[in-house]
């Protein structure tokens, strides 16, 4: 039997490789003559750019030390794919863990502008940005500002760092902005989010950066006045990513906005990969019905419909079913909850993987 592992991560639990390492030890215990497949994803957020690494040949790392989310200086990475395409992770630079607690006015995601510039400096003809587990909600103001934008208060002086100053941005300059490489930025959003509005970034994703309903007003005027000096679309899927930085990056950069899942799981060769599958399974931490809006589970499930191929799903935590999933398995289930699922991740993805080896290869040969 010809088995695909082919998971997100668990995020705060286990990285997708060590996901697809342990479902496959699991199923290889009991089906040792199995040929079995690891292909780990990603959706654009944190992991991508060990996704990638994992699965592009002659993909190179490098290094970068830059301007954290909170002013202090972080070691960021960012990946060298062949062609000439570099692959930036803003998570590394400005993500919400670097931080000792939680700064919702005065992040910034000056890093990833820093990291950006690097990449540019380097030769790069095209750059694939992925966006997700942002600690700032400064519409990518941070990051443009390090490729050269201004962006000035009333008085013409520029406004300090983060979200919380927006709300007294008058002017922006873009006019000694650094061009994107010839062949263009392709933002990689792990969300659908506008920028505005009860959907957008700062009411749906501030609070989870530490915002209160005063702080989400003031991050939403500031936001709104971005859009007016910027223009674009602040309405367009994915503008909202990673505290509107997707939108920044779209309005004053050129960017492409577009779902990561479905672009990572095209350079990771997901198709061919199902091409020759006997069964996928795949897997993510918590399983309900936004996994099915353009993030890995969903992309999987999809693209193994069309291959016409059975898949099996492994999460932490199951809400809700859905249709066409030969195999479900909750490893909170298996655990008797979901702490004790979260202490020992591996040891319950392994014994996931057995139960699904056992289970459901006699009904799928």
């Amino acid at each position: 039997m010809r088995v695909l592992i082919a998971p997100d991560s668990f995020k705060g639990t286990a990285s997708a490789t060590a996901v697809a390492d342990a479902l496959a030890a699991g199923w290889l215990a009991v089906r040792p003559g199995d040929q079995v497949t690891r292909l780990p994803l990603a959706d654009g957020g944190e992991g991508t750019l060990d996704v990638l690494a994992a699965t592009v040949p002659g993909a190179r790392w490098h290094r970068a030390r830059v301007t954290g989310p909170g002013g202090a200086p972080v070691t960021s990475r960012w990946l060298e794919l062949p062609g000439r395409t570099a692959v930036t992770e803003l998570a590394r630079s400005s993500g919400l863990p670097l931080l000792a607690r939680p700064d919702p006015m005065g992040a910034q995601t000056t890093g990833l502008g820093e990291v950006l510039g690097r990449v540019l400096d380097a030769g790069a003809g095209r750059i694939l940005v992925g966006l997700g587990g942002s600690a700032a909600t400064d519409g990518g103001t941070g990051a443009l500002a390090a490729l050269g934008a201004r962006f000035l208060d009333a008085t013409g002086e520029p406004l300090r760092p983060g979200g919380g100053a927006l709300a007294g941005l008058a002017r922006a300059d873009l006019s000694q902005l650094r061009p994107p490489p010839e062949g263009g930025v392709t933002c990689l959003t792990d969300v659908t989010a506008p920028l505005l509005g009860p959907r957008g970034a700062a009411a749906v994703f501030g609070p989870q950066k530490g915002a209160d309903r005063a702080q989400i007003a003031r991050l939403e005027t500031g936001l709104a006045r971005l859009t007016a000096l910027l223009g674009g679309d602040p309405a367009a899927p994915g503008a909202g990513a990673a505290g509107g930085t997707g939108y920044g990056l779209a309005a004053a950069w050129g960017a492409a906005l577009t779902p990561g899942a479905a672009e990572l799981s095209r350079l990771a060769g997901l198709d061919r990969a199902l091409a020759g599958a006997d069964l996928v399974i795949t897997g993510e931490g918590r399983f309900d019905a936004t996994s099915l809006t353009g993030k890995t589970c969903g992309t999987v499930l999809a693209a193994a419909a069309a291959a016409g191929v059975p898949v099996a799903l492994v999460a932490g935590q199951i809400i809700g079913t859905q249709p066409g999933i030969a195999r479900i398995v909750s490893l909170a289930a298996l655990a008797g909850g979901t702490a004790a699922a979260q202490a020992a991740p591996r040891r319950w993805l392994r014994l996931a993987g057995r139960q699904l080896a056992r289970g459901t290869a006699a009904g799928m040969r």
